[in-house]
C-alpha cells in the first residue's frame, strides 16, 4: 500500500486516506495468521469504545538519517478513545512518509489513563517511540467557555496550550498535529523549517475575514481591539504548528493565552473554542508556513458553503478539519460483523472489499 505522491492533485489524496483506514480496521475472528505477504492478527478483543487494528509494518531509517537519539523529530497529538481511528491514521502516514521514520518520536496528550487506547497503540505500532502525557482537564475548566460547537469545549482541545508545561524540558521543538489528519510529505520537511525569532510557525491564511473570529462586543470595545494595533493579523489553523518550546516557556505564551480565556469567561469575545485565545496573542507575528503544509477544511457541510476550497498545487497534509470525519462514515460502513467476515487465503493475497464502491485489495 502506497500513498500517492505530494505533487498529486490533492483529491486524490481520498483514495489514500480509504486505503490507510482499510488496512488499519480490518479485524478478524481467526487466530494470528502469517502469510508470504503481510504478518495479520487480531490486536485485541471487540470493544464499544475502542476499534480493533491490525499490527503496522516495521518503518526504518534511510541511509542518510544518523542516529535516532541525536535527530529526533518531535510531534505532539492529543489521545482519546473517540478519535483514536483518526490517530491511528496520522501516525501511519507519518512514519510512511518519513525518510526517517526511526527519528520520530511521539508525545500523546491524554485526559485520563485508558488502558486500551494505550494498548491499542503500542499493540498497532510495536516499534513505535512515543510517551503518554496527562493532561489535567482541571487546568481549564474554569476557563472553558461554551462555543458554537460541542467538541471544541472539550478540557483535551485546550492541552495544545500547555504543552511547554507538560513535554520535557529538553524538547526544544515540538511539532504539534490534530488526530484528524492524514501526511502525505516527509514531515522532516516541516521540522526543518526556519522559525527565526517567532515562537511559532503555521500556514497563513490572510484571505480570510479575520473579523469573524471574534464577536461584535470585542470590536466595539476599543481596548480589546487595540490588541491588535501593530499587526497584520491572519487567520491559521492550530492544529498544524511549528512550535519553539523554549521560545514558548521563556516568553509564558501559556499565561497570555489564558488571560485572554478570562476575559471570554467576563465578556463574550469570540464563539469558537481554543483557537481565538492564539489568535489573539500571535496572529500577525509568526512564521508562515507554505499552504501545501494544511489542506483544513475537509469535512465541512458543502449544502451550508462551509467547505474550504483546496488549495493550488501540491498538497502535503490533509485535514479533516470539518465536523464531518471519514472515519465516522468508515465506521459506520465498515461495521463488523464477527459472524460474516472471514480470512481467506488466496494465491498469497487478501480477498479484495469493497468500499465506497472501490475495490482495494487490503
Amino acid at each position: 500500500m502506497a500513498f500517492w505522491s505530494s505533487s498529486s492533485h490533492p483529491l486524490l489524496g481520498l483514495l489514500s486516506l480509504f486505503l490507510t483506514f482499510h488496512f488499519l480496521t480490518t479485524t478478524f475472528a481467526a487466530a494470528p495468521v502469517t502469510t508470504t505477504s503481510i504478518r495479520l492478527g487480531l490486536i485485541q478483543k471487540p470493544s464499544p469504545d475502542v476499534p480493533v487494528f491490525r499490527e503496522a509494518p516495521a518503518f526504518r531509517n534511510g541511509e542518510t538519517c544518523g542516529s535516532p537519539s541525536t535527530n529526533q523529530i518531535h510531534v505532539a497529538m492529543t489521545l482519546d478513545a473517540n478519535y483514536l481511528r483518526g490517530t491511528m491514521a496520522a501516525v501511519l502516514s507519518i512514519l510512511q512518509h518519513s525518510t526517517c521514520s526511526e527519528n520520530v518520536m511521539f508525545h500523546f496528550l491524554w485526559t485520563r489513563f485508558e488502558p486500551k487506547t494505550f494498548s491499542s497503540i503500542k499493540s498497532t505500532f510495536p516499534y513505535l517511540k512515543f510517551k503518554v502525557y496527562r493532561f489535567n482537564p482541571r487546568r481549564v475548566r474554569g476557563l472553558i467557555s461554551r462555543s458554537i460547537r460541542q467538541a471544541l469545549d472539550q478540557p483535551l482541545n485546550y492541552a495544545r496550550i500547555y504543552l511547554a508545561d507538560i513535554i520535557p524540558t529538553y524538547v526544544k521543538r515540538i511539532i504539534y498535529l490534530d488526530s484528524d489528519l492524514v501526511m502525505v510529505d516527509d514531515i522532516a520537511k516541516l521540522w526543518a523549517m526556519d522559525l527565526g525569532d517567532k515562537v511559532l510557525g503555521a500556514p497563513e491564511y490572510c484571505h480570510a475575514n479575520f473579523t469573524q473570529y471574534f464577536t461584535e462586543v470585542f470590536w466595539s470595545d476599543r481596548s480589546l481591539s487595540r490588541t491588535f494595533e501593530g499587526r497584520k493579523p491572519c487567520y491559521f489553523n492550530t492544529g498544524v504548528m511549528v512550535v519553539d518550546v523554549d521560545k514558548w516557556r521563556q516568553g509564558e505564551y501559556t499565561k497570555k493565552v489564558e488571560k485572554w480565556m478570562m476575559v471570554q469567561k467576563h465578556k463574550r469575545i469570540y464563539h469558537l473554542g481554543s483557537l481565538p485565545p492564539f489568535l489573539l496573542v500571535l496572529a500577525g507575528n509568526i512564521k508562515a508556513v507554505d499552504h501545501r503544509w494544511n489542506q483544513h477544511g475537509l469535512g465541512g457541510d458543502n449544502i451550508e458553503g462551509k467547505c474550504r476550497s483546496l488549495n493550488t498545487g501540491p498538497i502535503s497534509l490533509l485535514h479533516w478539519s470539518g465536523k464531518g470525519k471519514p472515519w465516522l462514515r468508515l465506521k459506520k460502513e465498515m461495521s463488523v460483523d464477527w459472524g460474516v467476515w472471514k480470512l481467506k487465503e488466496e494465491d498469497d493475497s487478501l480477498e479484495s472489499k469493497d468500499v465506497n464502491g472501490l475495490s482495494m485489495p487490503l
